[in-house]
Order: structure tokens, then C-alpha cells, then sequence
């Protein structure tokens, strides 16, 4: 089975939101090893990684005025640190081959994206964290998601977060926040739903892939998720 598993940079910096919380780092390696080593069933694992602890676009544009190409160039960059760091964590503490393959060409960290290395890297029970997003400007990393999960024929589409599924309005802001456990693309777009991009539900539309959103930090949640247990949300038609 070949899984696309998104994780925020956030997810990576515990409650600072900014930098590195080794912890939560470890949790979610845990996880992604439990995962991949932990069933019969092989599992081939590809994890988009998010750069929001380090630099976020959006903030550059407003606080420095940036250009929005540059800006969002800068945060593209951004998750290619994250997954150089997640890399070698995986690897020298977990013992998993990983392969870091970039849409922004780095040459000396990270080999460039081509749809065929990354088949071949996860052929071969390699993990693959894919970094620089789409490799343009003005596309989320939840859209380089629903993308990459397109051209390597994922067979499930995982978002990870710091809450339980899909909520009418942020949980950790409003206390009757509603949780909506199964929702079409169509309605979570009239919605206005924002825990998945939506240029990423409208492409996911498009190619027919269901979208799950769950709990990475609750213990055993990939495993389950991946086995076809009901957790979380899922966005589907």
C-alpha cells in the first residue's frame, strides 16, 4: 500500500509554533516507524513536510513587505530544512532509509523531484520526504499533497495535525467547535472549511482522492489510520 502523509513544519515545533520541539519531532517518527515496520502488510511511505515553524509566506508578505513570489519562494525553502532535519532523525535514531527528494533543486542535500526516483526510492521500502512544495510560488504545501499523491498513484492521502479531524471553526479557539467527521469536497468548500487548503480539495476533486485528516499525536493514530480504522475526517465526495 503507498501512502502520502502530510505534516505541518508546526507539527515538527511543538507548542512554540516556531523552531524545533524534539519531542514532537520523536512522537511523529515514532509514529511514521511504527507504520512502515509494524504490520505485514508492506507500506510505502511518502511524507510531505511543511515549513510554518520557520517561515511562513504570509507573514513575510505582511511584516517585511516582501514580494509575494519571494516570500513564497523563502517559505518553500523553509521545508526543505525541515525535511533535511527530519531525515536525519528518522535515520540515525530510528534506523528507516529515507530519501529527501525536492521540488526546489538543492543538490547537495536533497536529490531534485522526478516522479520516477520517488517510485523507485519507495519500491525499494525507502521512506521519501518530499520538500519545496509544488516548486511555485502561490501553491500550499497542502497543494504539492494532493499533487504528489496524484502522480505516484497514493492509494490513501493522510493530512496529520494537532486535532482530531475536520471542525466548523478552529477547536482551539471555540469551545462549540463542531466536528464534522465525513464532509464532500463541494460542501467544504461552500463551508469555507480551512484546516485543508482549498485549492487542494479542489484538485483532490478532480483526480477523485479522498483527503483524511487526523490526530498525529495520538499514539497508534498512523497505524490505525493506514489499517482502515474510522478516525478522524474524511473529505471525499
Amino acid at each position: 500500500m503507498r501512502v502520502l502523509l502530510k505534516i505541518s513544519g508546526e507539527a515538527l515545533s511543538g507548542e512554540a509554533k516556531t523552531g524545533y520541539n524534539l519531542p514532537d519531532i520523536e512522537f511523529i517518527a515514532q509514529e511514521i516507524k511504527g507504520a512502515v515496520d509494524g504490520g505485514g502488510k508492506k507500506i510505502e511511505l511518502v511524507v510531505v513536510v511543511g515549513g510554518g515553524n520557520l517561515i511562513r509566506g504570509a507573514r513575510l508578505k505582511k511584516e517585511l513587505g516582501l514580494d509575494s513570489v519571494v516570500a513564497d519562494y523563502a517559505g518553500m525553502l523553509a521545508t526543505l530544512v525541515n525535511a533535511v532535519v527530519f531525515q536525519d532523525i528518522l535515520e540515525k535514531k530510528y534506523g528507516l532509509v529515507v530519501r529527501v527528494l525536492s521540488a526546489i533543486e538543492a543538490r547537495q542535500v536533497a536529490e531534485p523531484y522526478l516522479r520516477r526516483v520517488a517510485m523507485s526510492h519507495l519500491e525499494k521500502g525507502r521512506v521519501v520526504l518530499l520538500a519545496g512544495g509544488t516548486g511555485n510560488p502561490d501553491f500550499s504545501t497542502d497543494t504539492a499533497m494532493v499533487l504528489r499523491a496524484h502522480e505516484i498513484e497514493a492509494d490513501m492521502v493522510l493530512k496529520g495535525t494537532k486535532v482530531s479531524g475536520i471542525f466548523d471553526k478552529d477547536p482551539k479557539k471555540f469551545k462549540d467547535a463542531v466536528e464534522i467527521t465525513q464532509v464532500s469536497y463541494m460542501d467544504y468548500l461552500n463551508k469555507h472549511l480551512e484546516i485543508v487548503d482549498a485549492t487542494a480539495v479542489t484538485l483532490a476533486r478532480k483526480h477523485s482522492l479522498s483527503i483524511q485528516v487526523f490526530d498525529i499525536f495520538k499514539k497508534g493514530n498512523l497505524k490505525k489510520v493506514i489499517a482502515g480504522k474510522n478516525i478522524g475526517s474524511v473529505i471525499q465526495d
